[in-house]
């Protein structure tokens, strides 16, 4: 019996998700992902599973290694630095390599097909999950009064996430880092001030 012949899972792993990046989990045929890794299919079936499995497989790499400025931001002192932490790094990450812009995350939300559908929802899970860290952030902050009272929590987390997701859209979509800097800026020129600080006394 033949033995298929060895090869650095890791590397692997990296020219998935580049693959995913560029064309999305739907678009990415297993012709793609075999030639970026540079085996047969089957020595990739056998290293990762079928293609969801790769994917999910690649997706967990994919936010361990380039978006650990998520939960970086969750540690800033205020809610402002918070939301410009995420924005500024969705910049960086959306636009850093011309090949593949965007965000794979939410290439593989954009997916259509019934047969992606597992994927799909993994990916809106996920998402939900940051939503409700942040508005569990933002929540703190508004008890700490860096939020003023009629802030809502909820409201401002489902925004700086509709904001983030929507400039990964736009990067995939050829938008420079210029433009989405500026949709940043006013983003952040919405942002609710926190409660001023008591007057100093004077004698």
């Amino acid at each position: 019996m033949g033995r298929h012949r060895e090869f650095d899972v890791e590397k692997a792993l990296d020219a998935a998700i580049c693959v995913f990046w560029r064309k999305g989990y739907e678009g990415a045929s297993y012709a793609d992902l075999t030639e970026a890794a540079g085996v047969e299919r089957p020595a990739l079936y056998s290293a990762f599973g079928n293609k969801e499995a790769l994917f999910r497989k690649a997706l967990a790499r994919y936010y361990e290694r380039y978006v650990d400025y998520v939960p970086a931001a969750l540690h800033l002192p205020t809610a402002r630095e918070v939301a410009a932490h995420l924005l500024q790094g969705a910049i960086d990450l959306t636009t850093r390599y011309p090949d593949h812009t965007g965000c794979l995350g939410i290439q593989g939300v954009l997916a259509g097909s019934d047969e992606v559908e597992p994927v799909r929802q993994a990916l809106i899970e996920a998402r939900a999950e940051a939503e409700a860290q942040l508005s569990e952030r933002f929540e703190r902050a508004k008890a700490e009064g860096d939020l003023p009272e009629t802030a809502r929590p909820d409201t401002l987390a489902a925004f700086l996430m509709a904001v983030l997701h929507g400039m990964a859209v736009q990067a995939k979509a050829g938008f420079s880092r210029h433009t989405l800097e500026a949709v940043a800026e006013q983003a952040l020129s919405t942002w609710p001030a926190g409660r001023p600080a008591p007057a100093r006394e004077t004698a």
